[in-house]
C-alpha cells in the first residue's frame, strides 16, 4: 500500500507531503489545476521516464518519494535481495528520485544508490496505471498467463506441472550425462584395455616402492660391508687364532699336572694359578670360537644371490615408468588397476544403464505431458468463465460493441515450460466483424481504460492478496456520464475492496464512491502559481461534488443532488 508521497519542487509544486490509506482515493479539481502533477511525481519516484521540464522553474532539481508499506510475504522482497539491497520486511519501503535541471538523475531505494532501471523495475511491482495515454501491466501479454491462473485458482494443478517439469528436466539430463559418458567412454575402452593389461603384467603391490627402494639401498652397500668383515675376521686371525688358543691351553694344563705330579697339592700357588690360566684360556678360546661364528654369520647375511641388486632396480625403474606414463604416483598404482577396472565393466553394462536412464526420462515426460494437459483444460474452463465475467462489464461500461476473449493457445514444442504448454493473450475485439487482437489494439484511451477497469473488476479477489498493486486510474470516466459513470464508480469501488485504488476523475458519480477525497488546485503565492492538494471533510467533499455537478455557480439543487449520489 502507497502510504506517503513527498513532492519537492516538481512543475508547479514547491513542497507537498501527502498521506493515503487504503480503499478508493479519488483526486477531483478544475481542468488545469495539477491533477497530472501527482501521478507524475509518483511516476519520478517509482522510475518512470522523466524530463527536466518537471522541475520546478527556478528550483536546482525536482524531489519525489514514495512510502510503502509491504507485508512480509510481498514479492518484491525478494527481487531487493536479487538486487543486492538492504531491507528489513517490517519496515516501510521508501524510493525517491531526484532529477536535476540539466536532466540528470539520481535513484534510491531505502536510502541506498540504485540504478533508475531498478527503481523502475520495484515500482512496477508495486504500481498499475491505467489512464488516456497508458495501461501498464495488463498491455504486457507476458502477464496474462498468471493472471488468468491466480483467476482460475490454478495454484495446485499449475504445483503440479512445474514439480513434473523438474522431475523431467532432471531425467533428461541424467539420460544425456549418460550418452555423453559412454559416447567418450567408447572412444576411450582401447586404450583402457592397454592400461590395464599393462598394470596386470606388473602387478603392482601396495607399499612395493618403498620396500624395492629400501633393498636397493641395502644391497648396494653390500659389497662394502663384506669388505670390511673380511677384514674383522682377518683381525682376529680365523681358525689359527683358535689353534693357537688351544695349543696353549694344553701347554698350560700339563704344567699343572706336573706340578701336581712333584707332589704339590690343589692349594698349592703355583697349582692354584696354572688352574686360573687354564680357565681364562678355555673361555678365551670359547669366545674366540663364538665371535667368528658371528663374523661368519655376519657375512652370509651379506651373501645374496647374483644379480639380486638389478632385478630390483629393474622392478623399482618399470613401476616409476608406469606411473609417470599414467599421470599417478607409484604408490596409487594399485588404486589406478582397480579404478580401470572398474571404468571398463561400466562401459560394459553401458547399455543397461542407458536403457533404464532413457525409459525414466519417457516416463518423466509423459508425467509432464499428462499434468501439461490437465493444467491447459482448466485454463481452458478458467479462459471461458473470465471470458463470460469480462463480457457481462462490457455493455454497462459503454463498451458494448466491444468482445473480450481469453485465447489459449499451445505453444512450440521447444517453448513448453514449468508453467505448462499454453500461450494465454487477452484480446479484443473492437467492433462486429474487426478481426481480434491485442489490447493495445485499442485506439481511444478512454475505452482501453475502461476495458482495463473491467477486466480488473473481473479478477478482482483472485490471486496472492499480498501482491496485489497500486492501481491508478487516469480519467477513466473520460467522455461519459450517468450511468456509465456511476458503473464505473461502483466497479473502482468494488476493485478497491481487494487493494488500494486511486482515480483522477472528473466524474461526480465517480468522486461520491471515494473514500476518501482530495481536491487539487491551484493558488497564486505571489512568486507564482502554485499547485496544492487538500484532503476534504465530508461538508467540503459535498461542496466539490456540487461544483462538479452544477459548474462555476454551485446551486441548493446541486447540493441536494451531490447528497443523493454520497449517499446512494
Amino acid at each position: 500500500m502507497l502510504i506517503g508521497l513527498a513532492i519537492r519542487d516538481v512543475v508547479l509544486v514547491d513542497s507537498l507531503d501527502l498521506a493515503f490509506g487504503p480503499g478508493l482515493t479519488v483526486l477531483t479539481g478544475e481542468t488545469g489545476a495539477g491533477k497530472s502533477i501527482i501521478l507524475d511525481a509518483l511516476g519520478l519516484a517509482t522510475g518512470q521516464r522523466a524530463d527536466a521540464g518537471l522541475v520546478r522553474a527556478g528550483a536546482e532539481r525536482a524531489v519525489a518519494t514514495a512510502a510503502f508499506a509491504l507485508p512480509a510475504e510481498h514479492p518484491v522482497w525478494t527481487l531487493l535481495e536479487d538486487k543486492g539491497l538492504a531491507f528489513d520486511r517490517g519496515e516501510d519501503l521508501v524510493l525517491r528520485r531526484m532529477l536535476g535541471a540539466d536532466g540528470r538523475s539520481r535513484a534510491f531505494v531505502n536510502d541506498q544508490p540504485a540504478g533508475v532501471g531498478v527503481l523502475r523495475e520495484i515500482g512496477e511491482a508495486l504500481i498499475e496505471v491505467h489512464g488516456q495515454h497508458e495501461t501498464v501491466g495488463l498491455l504486457d501479454q507476458r502477464t496474462h498467463r498468471s493472471l488468468l491462473d491466480a483467476y482460475g485458482g490454478l495454484g495446485f494443478a499449475l504445483g503440479a506441472t512445474r514439480t513434473a517439469w523438474k522431475s523431467w528436466r532432471e531425467a533428461r539430463a541424467e539420460a544425456e550425462r549418460l550418452h555423453a559418458d559412454a559416447g567418450r567412454a567408447a572412444a576411450e575402452t582401447e586404450e583402457l584395455t592397454l592400461r590395464l593389461e599393462e598394470l596386470d603384467r606388473l602387478d603392482p603391490q601396495p607399499d612395493e616402492e618403498t620396500a624395492l627402494a629400501a633393498e636397493r639401498a641395502l644391497l648396494g652397500a653390500a659389497e662394502k660391508a663384506l669388505a670390511d668383515i673380511d677384514e674383522a675376521r682377518e683381525g682376529l686371525g680365523g681358525d689359527q687364532l683358535a689353534q693357537r688358543l688351544s695349543r696353549a691351553f694344553r701347554a698350560l694344563e700339563r704344567a699343572r699336572d706336573r706340578a701336581l705330579q712333584s707332589g704339590a697339592g690343589e692349594d698349592n700357588a703355583v697349582v692354584r694359578r696354572l688352574a686360573a690360566a687354564c680357565e681364562a684360556v678355555d673361555r678365551a678360546l670359547v669366545e674366540s670360537t663364538e665371535a667368528i661364528a658371528a663374523v661368519d654369520a655376519a657375512a652370509q647375511a651379506f651373501d645374496v644371490e647374483p644379480g639380486r641388486l638389478d632385478r630390483a632396480e629393474e622392478r623399482l625403474f618399470a613401476l616409476r615408468a608406469m606411473a609417470r606414463k599414467l599421470n599417478v604416483a607409484v604408490e596409487t598404482l594399485p588404486a589406478e588397476r582397480t579404478r580401470i577396472a572398474g571404468q571398463l565393466a561400466l562401459i560394459a553394462d553401458t547399455e543397461g544403464a542407458l536403457k533404464a536412464a532413457d525409459f525414466r526420462a519417457a516416463e518423466a515426460e509423459a508425467a509432464y505431458r499428462k499434468a501439461a494437459a490437465a493444467l491447459s483444460e482448466r485454463r481452458l474452463a478458467a479462459g471461458e468463465r473470465l471470458t463470460s465475467a469480462v463480457s457481462a462489464e462490457l455493455g454497462p461500461l459503454k463498451l458494448e460493441k466491444a468482445h473480450f476473449r481469453v485465447a489459449v493457445a499451445d505453444l512450440p514444442p521447444d517453448r513448453v515450460g514449468p508453467d505448462g504448454a499454453d500461450r494465454v493473450e487477452f484480446e479484443v475485439q473492437t467492433n462486429p466483424g474487426a478481426p481480434w487482437g491485442g489490447l493495445g489494439d485499442i485506439a481511444s484511451g478512454g475505452e482501453l481504460a475502461r476495458l482495463a477497469l473491467a477486466l480488473k473488476a473481473s479478477l478482482a479477489g483472485s490471486g496472492d492478496a499480498e501482491a496485489v498493486p497500486v492501481m491508478i486510474f487516469d480519467e477513466v470516466d473520460q467522455g461519459v456520464g450517468g450511468a456509465v459513470a456511476d458503473a464505473v464508480g461502483l466497479r473502482l469501488k468494488r476493485l478497491a475492496g481487494a487493494g488500494q485504488v486511486f482515480v483522477v476523475t472528473h466524474s461526480p458519480q465517480v468522486a461520491a464512491r471515494g473514500g476518501a477525497h482530495w481536491k487539487v488546485m491551484k493558488r497564486d503565492a505571489g512568486a507564482g502559481v502554485r499547485t496544492l492538494v487538500q484532503p476534504l471533510t465530508l461538508a467540503e467533499r459535498e461542496e466539490e461534488l456540487a461544483r462538479m455537478l452544477a459548474g462555476a455557480e454551485v446551486t441548493d439543487a446541486a447540493r441536494a443532488a451531490a447528497r443523493a449520489l454520497m449517499e446512494s
